[in-house]
């Protein structure tokens, strides 16, 4: 296995796929994930949340001819599992036939996955959290001009996942998961303005620290006060690194094996062209070291790896399962994703915009008039035309500087055209699991009064 799971895993997993053949299956797999979780939240000092839950599910998928089924239970009991089975194996004999529904072909199945670094054997006590929580509420309110707090709270989870198949796969994994977060309000009545910071990390340790958090939630929301309004126009638009990951969203989302096979995206006849600005490089890497979205294998047990989605501004490749590359006569990517209680679709790992070679300074240094993007709400983006539209807020910038505080604005453009004119700065960091750096995109639409 590529990382440690549950020893009783693999004898439950085959019961259930037995037990569907059994039932008259022609072919099934069965994935198991396991959970334990502890979270801690306050509110003004006083403790408003303490939640410890356990919880564990097996999702089983059934074939006849072309037609699936898939169901999931919590009861892992033998009696439960031939039920399970026998459900299962009814309801697929009802369904509609799907001529692309099935298993991987056993030659494309990994039979070694790696041992990823994605498991943190640390739990930490309800006395840990509670301190992170209290400490980044206290500091963010005692910054000057914070008059309210929505709280903090922190988190801890682990998970164990296994899959089988009847066609010779199995493996499973352990990985864990810590956050901390805060949000406070400045201001008093309607001109009151909330914001916020968070961390999340694999490993507790690599949490940011309670009094970073603190400090940062408390000076944004404070900025933000006595928000302006600005005049409609066309102007640069700088993106955060909190919200430029949403150009990589937009990306995954029009890449996407079933928008693809459906020809519902902008990007569907755009394979190997240029769509990007040359120069940037957009990748994706299951096995990163810690990697909030790290796996060893998909959803269907094929093998993961990093690899370049765009090259020097070319988009590479689609983001595969099985189905969706049999509807496109293509081989799966590796990019199948699943729950207990649906079957696989595409879907990325770990995914990060390379980092620029000019700094954020630099991308503001020449802009006379514009628009820096700290939070955006809302969406209207037509992933089959790329034509874009959210709300937004943020600071204007006014020769080369970040002005004065703006807000209920909406930028708007067509992802073509802003994926064309995108420049990188050069403060990538790894935190979200999908990554940007500061983004500059010249020649959009700010909507104000």
């Amino acid at each position: 296995m590529a990382n440690a799971a549950n020893a009783d895993f693999p004898t439950l997993l085959e019961a259930a796929v037995k037990s569907a053949q059994k039932a008259g299956a022609d072919a099934a797999d069965a994935i198991i994930w396991r959970s334990i979780s502890l979270s801690v939240g306050e509110r003004l000092g006083k403790l408003e949340k303490l939640q410890r839950s356990e919880s564990q599910d097996l999702g089983l998928r059934v074939f006849i001819g072309k037609r699936q089924a898939i169901v999931s239970t919590s009861d892992f009991g033998k009696a439960a599992l031939e039920e399970l089975a026998g459900r299962a194996v009814a309801m697929a004999r009802v369904v509609p036939e799907d001529p692309y529904c099935g298993l991987a072909d056993p030659a494309e199945i990994t039979k070694n996955p790696p041992r990823l670094d994605i498991l943190d054997e640390k739990e930490p006590s309800e006395a840990e959290l509670t301190e992170m929580v209290r400490e980044a509420e206290a500091i963010a309110r005692a910054v000057p001009g914070v008059t309210n707090s929505e709280g903090a709270e922190a988190g801890w989870g682990r998970s164990e996942i296994a899959m089988l198949t009847s066609t010779g796969f199995f493996g499973g994994y352990g990985q864990s998961h810590s956050g901390l977060s805060v949000a406070v309000l400045a201001g008093e009545g309607t001109g009151m303005e909330r914001d916020y910071d968070y961390s999340s990390a694999v490993y507790f340790a690599d949490l940011e620290s309670a009094a970073k958090l603190g400090k940062n939630a408390g000076e944004r929301a404070v900025r933000r006060l006595n928000p302006r309004k600005v005049a409609t126009e066309k102007v640069p638009i700088l993106f955060d690194p909190r919200v430029s990951s949403s150009m990589i969203g937009h990306l995954l989302g029009a890449i996407n094996g079933s928008s693809i096979a459906r020809g519902t995206s902008f990007l569907k006849t755009r394979m190997n062209e240029q769509v990007f600005a040359a120069g940037i490089e957009i990748v994706e890497d299951p096995h990163r070291a810690r990697g909030l979205r790290s796996r060893p294998f998909d959803g269907e047990g094929l093998a993961t790896g990093r690899r370049a989605l765009v090259e020097d501004g070319v988009l590479k490749t689609w983001l595969l399962d099985c189905r969706s590359a049999r509807q496109l006569g293509l081989k799966s990517t590796g990019n199948a994703t699943r729950g207990t209680s649906s079957p696989p679709s595409p879907g990325a790992s770990n995914v990060h915009m390379a980092k620029g070679k000019v700094s954020r300074a630099a991308l503001l240094k020449d802009v006379q008039r514009g628009f820096y993007v700290t939070e955006m709400m809302g969406s209207a983006v037509n992933g089959v035309t790329g034509d874009y539209s959210r709300g937004a807020a943020g600071f204007w910038i006014e020769n080369g500087e970040m002005t004065f505080p703006v807000s209920e604005v909406t930028i708007a453009g067509n992802l073509n055209d802003m994926f064309k004119a995108i420049t990188v700065a050069d403060d990538l960091e790894f935190r979200y699991g999908i990554d940007a750096p500061t983004l500059r995109i010249d020649g959009m639409t700010l909507a104000g009064a």
